[in-house]
């Protein structure tokens, strides 16, 4: 309970609030700007049509006038999706800035027969459309946050402003909120403004968190790439992933066990020249010395191999992808809690993501964080696996940045369809969630 009210009551001064904030701001002014566009196609079809009727309703006008509204309506129809994409771009640019949702942009179409069919085009479009009521519903909690800043206010500058003879009646003044207005007449009553703002500024960034992650939703259905680019982009994605890997098998194999192997063969080939053969006296010292190289050698060649094995596939994974956790947890550098509801067991392909996935992360954590504890949790969500990690270190890690490892496992990720989010504003703390399909 203490920390759910000292996470309220921080909620609005924290840098994720602002830039959610920020987000919906401009949501509401795209939005609105959004909604003056149709009517303003609509004036300047009439004001073409008005001047190709040269001010009189002639019959002769009539055909000219029909010409002129369906060049225009022709032209609207061109440049919906043009339109579309331009302020898709707009609000990936938004997203990816303030929220960090990076949203893949569609193809865009070569040809004026391909504009006309561009699905990716249409959809933004009709998210431009969307953004109307979004951006009204994202409204609130800007005006929530400056409402309440506002209210909060009011006992400042009464004092200072509302000074007044006796017998002097002022009118009262108006307090905004969004369940409606109320009047304030006495100093004693701007108190009651005074709770409204703080309620106000306390609920603005919960406001703001549920709007934009309603818009978060509608971006990724319709303002990234289609189904069928979305298979081809996962499809490179794994055969670049599996070509890595093999170079990275052979380069491991011909740096590692192949030379431990190979040294090993030489050792063993030098002890029998040691030993000698039949009726030739035999140097047992060195033979036997040659031979605990060998065995040294054949040790750690087998010690690479398991280690091969093991990024190719844990063994541990075989009890189960908790206790494969809880193996992690245990290791870690840094003391590590783990909550495990999976009644559910995941196909292979996802519990060996989400392994590697838990481990990097875990690792990222002891390497950067400084932090002092680790809360992991593994959860089953219908047919989705939720995999959280979140520290308390100091934060400022970015989703698409060299030296992380992030990047790479957004690419692992998103091989299966799954995505992560990452959380990790300056000063921390640090929250990275991967969403994975129970079944690849």
């Amino acid at each position: 309970m203490e920390r759910m009210t000292a996470r309220v009551l921080r909620a609005p001064f924290t840098g994720r609030a602002a830039r959610e904030l920020l987000f919906c701001a401009l949501g509401l002014v795209f939005g609105l700007a959004v909604f003056v566009i149709p009517p303003a196609f609509i004036a300047l079809s009439f004001a073409v049509g008005g001047s190709a009727r040269g001010g009189g309703p002639a019959p002769a006008a009539i055909p000219a006038v029909l010409v002129v509204d369906l060049l225009v309506l022709a032209a609207v129809v061109l440049a919906a999706p043009l339109v579309g994409r331009w302020l898709g771009a707009v609000h990936r640019f938004f997203a990816a800035w303030l929220l960090g949702e990076r949203i893949a942009s569609p193809a865009t179409p070569w040809r004026l027969r391909a504009s006309l069919a561009d699905g990716p085009g249409w959809r933004a479009a009709a998210y431009s459309l969307i953004k109307v009521p979004l951006g009204i519903l994202e409204g609130y909690g800007p005006f929530c946050w400056v409402a309440g800043i506002v209210a909060i206010s009011y006992p400042l500058w009464w004092g200072l402003f509302r000074n007044h003879p006796p017998g002097v009646t002022l009118s009262p003044v108006p307090v905004i909120t969004p369940l409606g207005t109320f009047q304030v007449s006495t100093f004693a009553g701007t108190f009651a403004a005074l709770a409204a703002g703080v309620a106000m500024l306390l609920a603005a960034p919960w406001l703001a968190r549920g709007a934009s992650t309603l818009d978060r939703a509608v971006m990724r259905r319709l303002l990234g790439p289609g189904r069928v680019q979305q298979l081809l982009a996962t499809r490179t994605r794994a055969v670049d992933d599996a070509a890595a890997t093999l170079r990275r098998l052979e380069r491991d194999l011909h740096d590692g066990a192949q030379i431990r192997l190979a040294t090993v063969a030489m050792n063993l080939g030098m002890a029998t020249e040691k030993l000698g053969s039949t009726g030739t006296p035999p140097d047992l010292d060195q033979a036997r010395d040659l031979v605990d190289t060998a065995h040294r050698g054949a040790k750690e060649a087998l010690t690479d191999l398991r280690n091969l094995i093991r990024g190719i596939h844990p063994p541990v994974l075989d009890s189960g992808l908790g206790d494969a956790l809880a193996t992690l947890a245990a290791g870690s550098p840094i003391p590590t809690t783990l909550t495990v509801d999976l009644p559910t067991r995941p196909t292979p392909a996802i519990e060996t993501i989400a392994y590697f996935c838990a481990s990097e992360l875990l690792a990222n954590a002891a390497k950067h964080s400084d932090a002092r504890h680790i809360a992991m949790s593994l959860r089953q969500r219908g047919e989705t696996v939720r995999l959280e990690v979140r520290d308390d270190g100091v934060g400022g890690a970015v989703l698409f940045s060299g030296g992380t490892g992030l990047a790479g496992l957004a690419d692992r990720v998103s091989t299966v369809d799954g995505r992560i989010d990452l959380s990790s504003p300056p000063g921390g703390p640090t929250r990275v969630t991967v969403e994975l399909p129970l079944r690849a």
